[in-house]
C-alpha cells in the first residue's frame, strides 16, 4: 500500500527529527537488534502503559494478531484494528493496531510505535516507513523497532535518538543442508513463488503426511487457520514464503530455504543477509534455541554467510528509499510534481515508482478524466483514488481503469454507487475453484473492503463493510478446506506422530498368516522375505508413510523370519539372475562382496531398518556357510584335486595357483612345466596347455556359470551376460576384456577363442607343423565359426607364424600357391625364428650358394614357393 495519510503535517511534524516544536523535550528512541528480542513485546508493554497509543506493523496479519493480544488486555472497547481493508474502530478506542500506512497520525496520541524500521530501504513501500521515521511521533514517548543495520542513518536522521540493543534471547545455529524429508518436526521451509510452495507441500503430505500454509496472500483467517494446524501439532511442518520474517510468531525450531533468491518485482535477485538473519530468525522463540539452512534444490549457504547470520553481524544500510509527502494539491501537474521533488539529503534516494504514482500519471492525461480534475479538493479526490492497493497485481491496466472509475464515481455523483458494490461484491460469494483461484476472489474482495473502509465514500458503509467482510470469510474458509484437503493427510500425520511419540506400540496392528500387514485397520503391505512391500491397493500418496507406520508394527515378526532363515535348509536360498545378490523365498537378502580370493565372496545383509546388529550377523554367518557349500559343490574337481596334493610340495605351488584362478592360470614364458608334471596333473585332471593350466571340469556349464559370478564378484563389476556353452569364438568388445581375461576366453587378434578349445586347435596344429610349414587348413575356419578372411590374422593371434607365398610371375601358370603356418615353439619370435631354421641343418636344405639355379620354364618352377621358408 502507499502513500501517506491525511494529516501528517500535524503536531507530529513540528517535532520532527531536529528536537522543534511543542514537543521537543519527548522521548524518542530506537530498540533495535535480531529476532527474537521481545522488542515488539517491548513495545505493546509501553503502548498500553500509556494513556493512549498507536503502533504500525508491516503486515496486516501482524496488525491483526497483536489487536487480539492487546483485546485480551484492554477488552473491545478499548482498542481499535485499523488496515486498508479493515477498520474496527470503537468509540472510546485508546489503543490502535494498525499497518504502517494506515496509521492515523492525525490523532493526538502519547505513544506512537513503528515495528520493522529498517523496511525504510524497502523500493517499494519504504518511503511510508521513512515517513513514519522523520515525522511519526508520540506526544510523550515515541519508539522505533527493528534491526540493528539502520542504527548508523538513524541516528544522522533523528538527532537526539535513544538508541538501545537488545541481544537474541536464544542461540540461533547454521545446521547445513538437509534433504527435504529428512527435516525434523516443527521445521518451517521457505520458498519465494506460489509454485515453489505448492510443490514443497505435495511432497511433504506425500512423505511426512502434510503442512500448514503460510503466505503473504492469505486472508488473516486463513492464515489463523492454517498457523493453528501447526500450533496445535496437527502437521508438524509449516510452508511458507518470507512472510513470516515478519514477526508472525509461531513455534518453529528450524527454518529450511528452499530458495536463496527472489522476485522484487522488476527481478530475481539473492537474498540479503538481513534478509536471510530475519527470516532464519523465526527459528527458536524465547528461551528456545533454533536452526537454520537450507533444503531441496536450494545450494548450501556459504561459511561467511551463515557465520554472519549466527553472529548478526550485516553491513549497515546506507540509503534509505524517500517521496516527499508535502505535496501541492493545485492541479494534477504540480502534484506529480510535488510527488517526484528530489530528497533534501543524500541518504534519502528515490524508490521504485510505486502503483499510485503510475496510476494517477495515466489518469492524469486521460481526455476522461482530466477534465474532471478542476480544484484542489478534485485533485486530492484523484490521489486518494490513486492509492486503492493493487492487490490483484494482474499486470494489466485494470486496475488503473478501476481507480478511474471509482475517481469518477465520487466526482460526479458525490459516492460510489450501491449497485456498482453489490455487482462487485456479488462476484466474491462465488466459491467454487481452485485455490489459485480462491486466492485471485479475496485479493479482489480486500479492494472491495479498502473501498468500503474509506469514510465519506460509500453511503451505509457499515452494510458494505460487513458484506465484504462476509464474502472475505467464506472465500477464507473454502481456501483452508482446500489447503487442508490437498496438503493434509490426517490419517498419516497421526500415525507419524504416534510414531515419533513412541506410541507404537499402541497401535492397532496385525500380521496374517498370508504375511499381509494391517495397521488401525487398514492392510498397508505384506512381509516377503525380510522386506515390507507396499500393498497393490495402498494410496500412492501415503503409502510411504503407511509403511513406515507398518515397519515399527511388524518388528515382533522379524525375529520369528530371522530364525525361521536360520533355520531353513540350503534349498531355500539362490542366487540372484546376475549373481550379485542372495535370494530367500525369492526376494534379496544379500549383496555379493569380494572376499579374500576368488573363491571367498563375503554376503552383507541388505540395509533394513527392521533388523538389528545381531540378527543381522546371525543371517550373515548362515548366508556365508551356504555360500561356502555351492562353492564347494559346484567347483567339487578343483577342491578335491587341493586335497590331493597336499602332501606332494612339488604339485601345491601349481595347484595353488590353479585356485587363485578359480580352475585356469595363465602360463608365462619359461613357466611350462616338465613332462614328468605334465603327466603327473593330466592324471588329476588338470591340463597343461600352450597358454594355461586348467581343469576341462570346471569349464563346463554349471560351474562356469558360478565361475562367472565369482569373476564378476572379485572385480567388483556387473556380471555381464555369459554366452551359451556352445559358442567357440566371441568379438573382443561382446565383454569386459579383463572379465573375459579371467573366464579363459583367449585373446586371438579379431576374436576371442574360448580357452579349451584354443588349446586343442593348437595342439593339433603344432603336431601338423612340426616338421615343416603346412598349407593353411581352410575347414578351420568353419570349426572357430569366423570368417574365412579372418584366419590369418586368428593363426598370428595364436602364436602361428604365417608365410604369405611370393607371387607368381607373369609368364608362370598353375594353381595359386597356398598360405602356410607353422607353430611358433617357445621362445621363437618373428625373424629370429625364421632366421634359426634356414640355418639349421636339421632343415633338410642346402645353404643357398650350393643350389643349382632352375630353368624359369622348368615344371617345378611353380613349387618353388612351397619350398621357400621366407
Amino acid at each position: 500500500m502507499t502513500g501517506v495519510p491525511k494529516g501528517t503535517g500535524g503536531p507530529y511534524r513540528a517535532a520532527a527529527g531536529h528536537g522543534s516544536g511543542p514537543h521537543s523535550d519527548m522521548l524518542v528512541r530506537a530498540v533495535l537488534g535480531p529476532t527474537n528480542t521481545g522488542k515488539t513485546h517491548l513495545a505493546i508493554e509501553r503502548l498500553l502503559s500509556h494513556s493512549s497509543g498507536i503502533i504500525g506493523f508491516p503486515l496486516r496479519l501482524l496488525a491483526r494478531e497483536n489487536y487480539d493480544r492487546m483485546v485480551a488486555k484492554k477488552g473491545e472497547h478499548a482498542v481499535a484494528l485499523i488496515t486498508g481493508e479493515e477498520k474496527i474502530i470503537p468509540p472510546k478506542a485508546r489503543w490502535f493496531s494498525c499497518t504502517v500506512e494506515a496509521m492515523p497520525l492525525d490523532r493526538r496520541v502519547e505513544f506512537v510505535a513503528v515495528d520493522e524500521i529498517q523496511l525504510c530501504a524497502d523500493p517499494d513501500r519504504g518511503h511510508i516507513f521513512t515517513d513514519r521515521l522523520l515525522h511519526a511521533r508520540g506526544l510523550s514517548e515515541t519508539m522505533f523497532l527493528g534491526a540493528d543495520t539502520i542504527r548508523h542513518l538513524i541516528r544522522r536522521l533523528v538527532p537526539g535518538i535513544e538508541i538501545e540493543h537488545r541481544p537474541r534471547l536464544s542461540q540461533l545455529t547454521h545446521a547445513g543442508a538437509c534433504k527435504l524429508t529428512r527435516l525434523p518436526p516443527r521445521s518451517a521451509i521457505v520458498a519465494f513463488s506460489a509454485g515453489e510452495v505448492y510443490a514443497i507441500a505435495e511432497l511433504l503430505r506425500r512423505r511426512r503426511g502434510g503442512c500448514a500454509i503460510v503466505m503473504g496472500q492469505l486472508s488473516p483467517r486463513t492464515r489463523n487457520a492454517q498457523v493453528a494446524l501447526y500450533q496445535e501439532k496437527e502437521v508438524d511442518y509449516l510452508v511458507a514464503t518470507d512472510a513470516i520474517g515478519m514477526g508472525l510468531n509461531m513455534d518453529v525450531n528450524h527454518v529450511a530455504f528452499a530458495s536463496l533468491s527472489k522476485f522484487d518485482g522488476t527481478r530475481i535477485r539473492p537474498l540479503t543477509a538481513g534478509e536471510i538473519a530475519q527470516v532464519a530468525g523465526r527459528a527458536g522463540r524465547g528461551l528456545r534455541d533454533g536452526t537454520f539452512g537450507t533444503t531441496g534444490t536450494c545450494p548450501p549457504l556459504s561459511e561467511e554467510l551463515a557465520e554472519a547470520v549466527e553472529e548478526h553481524r550485516f553491513d549497515p544500510l546506507t540509503r534509505l528509499a524517500w517521496r516527499n509527502s508535502d505535496l501541492d494539491f493545485s492541479s494534477p501537474d504540480l502534484l506529480l510534481s510535488s510527488l517526484n521533488r528530489p530528497s533534501p539529503r543524500p541518504e534519502l534516494v528515490a524508490g521504485h515508482e510505486a502503483s499510485d504514482m503510475l496510476a494517477l500519471s495515466a489518469l492524469a492525461a486521460s481526455s476522461d478524466i482530466r477534465p474532471l480534475v478542476h480544484s484542489r479538493a478534485a485533485t486530492r479526490m484523484l490521489w486518494e483514488s490513486c492509492q486503492i492497493p493493487d492487490f490483484r497485481k494482474l499486470g494489466d491496466d485494470s486496475h488503473i481503469r478501476l481507480c478511474g472509475r471509482i475517481f469518477t464515481h465520487l466526482i460526479r455523483d458525490g459516492r460510489i454507487p450501491s449497485a456498482w458494490m453489490d455487482s462487485q461484491i456479488t462476484h466474491f460469494f462465488q466459491t467454487a475453484g481452485t485455490i489459485d483461484s480462491l486466492m485471485q476472489r479475496l485479493a479482489g474482495i480486500r479492494v472491495c473492503s479498502y473501498i468500503a473502509a474509506r469514510p465519506g465514500w460509500i453511503a451505509n458503509p457499515e452494510h458494505w463493510q460487513a458484506r465484504t467482510r462476509e464474502a472475505e470469510d467464506r472465500l477464507s474458509d473454502v481456501l483452508h478446506e482446500q489447503l487442508t484437503a490437498r496438503f493434509v493427510d490426517r490419517r498419516a500425520t497421526t500415525l507419524i506422530r504416534r510414531l515419533d511419540e513412541g506410541g507404537h506400540d499402541n497401535l492397532l496392528s496385525a500380521v496374517t498368516a498370508q504375511g499381509n500387514v494391517v495397521v488401525e485397520g487398514h492392510e498397508v503391505g505384506r512381509i516377503a522375505g525380510l522386506d515390507l512391500i507396499a500393498g497393490e491397493h495402498t494410496d500412492a500418496e501415503d503409502g510411504r508413510l503407511l509403511m513406515r507406520a507398518a515397519r515399527r508394527a511388524v518388528r515382533s515378526e522379524i525375529p520369528r523370519r530371522v530364525a525361521l532363515l536360520v533355520r531353513d535348509d540350503d534349498q531355500q536360498f539362490a542366487f540372484s539372475s546376475d549373481g550379485s545378490h542372495i535370494l530367500w523365498q525369492d526376494m534379496p537378502i544379500a549383496r555379493m562382496l569380494p572376499g579374500s580370493d576368488i573363491l571367498s565372496p563375503r554376503p552383507q545383509v541388505l540395509d533394513n531398518p527392521l533388523l538389528d546388529n545381531a540378527q543381522r550377523e546371525r543371517i550373515r554367518n548362515r548366508l556365508q556357510a551356504w555360500l561356502e557349500q555351492v562353492v564347494r559343490e559346484h567347483l567339487a574337481p578343483l577342491f578335491a584335486v587341493q586335497a590331493a596334493v597336499a602332501s606332494t610340495p612339488e604339485l601345491r605351488g601349481v595347484i595353488h595357483r590353479l585356485l587363485e584362478g578359480a580352475g585356469i592360470a595363465p602360463l608365462h614364458r619359461g613357466e611350462r612345466p616338465g613332462h614328468d608334471m605334465i603327466q603327473r596333473l593330466r592324471r588329476l585332471g588338470v591340463r597343461v596347455g600352450h597358454y594355461s593350466i586348467f581343469m576341462p571340469a570346471i569349464l563346463k556349464e554349471r560351474p562356469m556359470r558360478l565361475r562367472a559370478w565369482l569373476v564378476a564378484i572379485s572385480l567388483n563389476i556387473p556380471c555381464p551376460s555369459l554366452p551359451a556353452m556352445g559358442r567357440i569364438t566371441l568379438l573382443p568388445d561382446a565383454l569386459p576384456p579383463i572379465f573375459m581375461d579371467r573366464m579363459g576366453w583367449l585373446d586371438a587378434g579379431p576374436v576371442r577363442i574360448r580357452l579349451d578349445i584354443a588349446e586343442k586347435f593348437i595342439l593339433e596344429l603344432a603336431r601338423m607343423t612340426r616338421r615343416a610349414p603346412v598349407p593353411l587348413p581352410l575347414h578351420l575356419a568353419s570349426r572357430l565359426g569366423i570368417r574365412r578372411e579372418m584366419l590369418p590374422a586368428v593363426m598370428k593371434g595364436l602364436n602361428m607364424r604365417v608365410h604369405h607365398p611370393r607371387p607368381m610371375a607373369a609368364n608362370h601358370y598353375g594353381p595359386p600357391a597356398p598360405l602356410m603356418i607353422r607353430f611358433l615353439p617357445e621362445g621363437e619370435k618373428g625373424g629370429k625364428a625364421k632366421a634359426a631354421h634356414a640355418t639349421s641343418p636339421k632343415a633338410g636344405r642346402r645353404p643357398a650358394a650350393t643350389l643349382r639355379p632352375r630353368r624359369a620354364d622348368s615344371p617345378f618352377a611353380a613349387l618353388a614357393t612351397l619350398l621357400n621358408r621366407r
